[in-house]
């Protein structure tokens, strides 16, 4: 063991540049990271010190002759470029067949009216949407009829939008159980179910809460957080990591509210003693500015993570290491609302002696699994490279 703890963040959908088969996805061009640097100048001084801009040219932030990290960029082999796919490869599984979405069409009437009469609540909506928006034109709808506000996303999933008090979250997570069951079937089998409970008294003041909750398929192999903790090591979930993965694998999970949130969880973990992997995600990205088409409020999203990744940094000692990286791209500047497939980032850093500067690129995101399964010497992932002899 090299390192008795690793910290991977999940930057979600931070991706640098259209992937090798980008133009398979109609993604060609795309380029997450590039373009917000274009759409305003970010004061990003730690991913920079680290080696971001000599990965990836940015706009306004300069290459350093010595760079404090090792960096390279990994392309995702899995069918697919939505949030399970990526993180589930992440931990070394290859999708080869990718989850059903309803981004055009909205669900069936077959498993709406199924959905209607197992609950005992009509629906409204079934249409893909942006959460906040949907909640805003048939939130009063919902709360004068008791009827579910069901929608998509360019994601695959299905959401259920409900008030917190009116509707009561507990009969919101009970609607949301019996969805999970009705779309294990193959032709509805949505990666997940979620939960978005909100609160507000009308159109303009309703607001969702932190009360979401994510109904995941369960992944169909052992991930490398399965081998971790079969193995006695801990494996520690910060924001949604823990539904992605459908609790498996996980030893101590926390929720988060947002990104500072999630960060400020992971400095508190920081400061106490773990052997194992603190897994995070950061969804903040994608889904307030990624899918909304914002690319300022992306970027401001950006500096506020470098802020306390300077601090992150300052808490660690040389058997720690931090992984950097993304589970698909979002480039808010591109056409639509949906993810890009996009290279993803290999940042790493420890205050140890590590070889800095470029790394070979991967194919595959399973790289970081194998190279966290390497490090504590647990079985290595069928889908993956790992980074670890680049590193030490």
């Amino acid at each position: 063991m090299n390192f008795k703890r690793i910290f991977v963040i999940v930057m979600d959908s931070l991706g640098i540049g259209a992937a090798h088969d980008a133009a398979n996805y109609n993604d060609h061009g795309s380029d997450t990271f590039g373009n917000i640097a274009k759409a305003m100048p970010l004061n990003i001084p730690n991913l920079q010190r680290l080696g971001i801009s000599n990965l990836h040219p940015l706009k306004h932030v300069a290459p350093v002759d010595r760079p404090t990290g090792a960096y390279g960029k990994m392309s995702e082999i899995s069918l697919g470029k939505d949030t399970m796919t990526g993180h589930w490869e992440l931990m070394g599984l290859y999708i080869d067949v990718p989850f059903v979405t309803f981004t055009d069409t909205g669900f069936p009437a077959d498993l709406i009216q199924e959905l209607s009469r197992r609950t005992g609540h009509p629906v409204i909506g079934n249409k893909s949407a942006s959460g906040t928006e949907i909640i805003d034109e048939l939130g009063e709808e919902h709360m004068r009829t008791g009827a579910m506000i069901v929608y998509t996303s360019a994601d695959s999933v299905l959401q259920i939008a409900c008030h917190e008090e009116t509707f009561g979250l507990d009969e919101l997570y009970r609607c949301c159980e019996i969805a999970r069951e009705l779309t294990m079937k193959p032709e509805w089998r949505v990666g997940r179910i979620i939960a978005r409970p909100f609160i507000g008294s009308g159109k303009g003041s309703f607001k969702r809460t932190s009360n979401r909750h994510d109904y995941a398929l369960k992944p169909f192999g052992k991930t490398v957080l399965d081998h971790l903790k079969s193995s006695g090591f801990d494996v520690i979930s910060v924001g949604k990591i823990k539904d992605i993965f459908d609790g498996e694998g996980i030893t101590e999970a926390y929720k988060s509210k947002s990104n500072e949130d999630g960060m400020n969880i992971t400095l508190s973990l920081a400061d106490k003693p773990f052997t194992g992997l603190c897994f995070v995600n950061l969804v903040d990205f994608d889904a307030l500015w990624g899918h909304r088409r914002d690319a300022i409020g992306y970027g401001k999203e950006i500096e506020l993570f470098d802020r306390q990744l300077g601090h992150l940094i300052n808490k660690l000692d040389d058997r720690d290491l931090i992984i950097l990286t993304a589970d698909h791209g979002n480039d808010p500047t591109f056409a639509g609302t949906d993810h890009t497939r996009e290279y993803v980032p290999f940042i790493a850093y420890t205050p140890s002696t590590i070889k800095t500067g470029s790394l070979p690129q991967r194919k595959g995101f399973g790289a970081i699994g194998a190279t966290v399964a390497e490090n504590f010497g647990i079985t290595l992932p069928a889908y993956g490279e790992s980074y670890l002899k680049d590193l030490i």
